[in-house]
């Protein structure tokens, strides 16, 4: 039942398969809860917001990086 399900989804298009990509990652973003996290992970995770906090426009937005990536 899943190669039949792959082959299809392999028929779809490149843009269908990453709406299907984000689909299913929004899908699994509904539930954090569900998706453990190591504690390296937690002390990563807090690190990088601690960093973010002491310094705001030290990065770029996600629109930002968007845009550089689709002039590659």
């Amino acid at each position: 039942m899943m190669s039949t399900q792959i082959s299809e989804i392999l028929q779809l298009s490149v843009a269908e398969r990453i709406q299907l990509v984000e689909d299913i990652w929004d899908s699994v973003a509904a539930f954090p809860d569900d998706v453990p996290l190591t504690e390296a992970q937690k002390k990563e995770l807090d690190r990088r917001l601690q960093a973010y906090r002491q310094n705001p426009d030290e990065g770029i937005s996600w629109e930002e990086l968007k845009a550089q990536l689709s002039q590659s």
